[in-house]
């Protein structure tokens, strides 16, 4: 029963992976560098608990909903599809849409405002994996395209495809820097090549976090992938320098409190919209 559970599950095993992640960091006392401050753990326990416990299976229920309205008949339509197909619709319809949901938010600054929590972090933890707006998910296309596919009977594919996707995304987002182990051992250096240039790096993404682009390693106008960096190979958004901001968080930042950076627009202050610097985060 209990394994059959989990099987049908994966919410849990994903748990239990980003608890090991927490662990680790523990454990190699990266957390203190990563402890932030009251409002950091608001943002973050909160962002990650509305997501968790409202949006995810919110948008899953609704999206699944509106194709029984639409089209009935399309139910499981394509269960008897081959395992490997429907992963690659899954990589297509949710991580490559992804890449340009991310991209997008960094250059228009209305959806900026949503993604701001993710990077007014100045560390990078996996703690900081699901801090974002709470409106952030609720209008990204892969999760309900993902939903569409469940619908349609590709949830035993989804199931792997989300385990193996979070995995690579609380990794490249530790405090960890694992790959730094893999980049000293020359045996290895072919496959770290291609490694580096198909999935997210603890080095690729933190160069995406980084505060500021005169440090020669900050990207955060690239490296928008998440389960595959190769997007950003593809689409000529990378960045590869196997080193790591000397800092973290958002240029000339404007102060708004964690209850804003959460719920804009419905809560804002005198502003229109959370600021930042139009030369640094956001495209002008």
């Amino acid at each position: 029963m209990n394994i059959t559970m989990l099987a049908n599950n994966p919410a849990v095993i994903v748990a239990g992976i980003f608890l090991a992640f927490i662990l680790l960091e523990l454990a190699c006392s990266s957390l203190r560098q990563s402890s932030g401050g009251k409002r950091d753990v608001l943002i973050e326990v909160v962002g990650s608990g509305i997501l968790v416990a409202v949006t995810f299976p919110l948008v899953m229920w609704l999206s699944g909903q509106i194709l029984n309205q639409a089209v009935p008949g399309m139910k499981d339509a394509l269960a008897a599809i081959p395992w490997v197909a429907g992963f690659v619709l899954f990589l297509l319809l949710d991580d490559m849409t992804q890449y340009w949901w991310h991209r997008l938010t960094h250059r228009v600054p209305a959806l900026y405002a949503l993604h701001r929590a993710h990077h007014s972090a100045p560390y990078m933890s996996v703690r900081i994996v699901y801090r974002n707006n709470s409106f952030y998910y609720l209008l990204m296309p892969g999760i309900w395209l993902s939903g569409m596919l469940i619908y349609l009977g590709l949830a035993h594919v989804y199931y792997v495809y989300l385990i193996l996707k979070m995995t690579v995304i609380f990794a490249a987002h530790s405090s960890i820097a694992w790959d730094d182990k893999l980049y000293r051992i020359p045996a290895l250096r072919p496959l770290v090549w291609v490694l580096e240039r198909t999935f997210s790096t603890p080095a690729t993404h933190s160069a995406h976090h980084g505060l500021t682009a005169e440090d020669g390693v900050t990207h955060y106008k690239g490296n928008f992938g998440n389960l595959l960096f190769f997007w950003d190979v593809l689409f000529g958004t990378a960045k590869i320098t196997r080193r790591r901001p000397p800092a973290y968080g958002i240029e000339h930042l404007s102060p708004i409190s964690w209850k804003e950076e959460l719920f804009w627009p419905i809560v804002r202050s005198r502003r229109t919209a959370p600021k930042v610097n139009a030369n640094q985060k956001v495209a002008r």
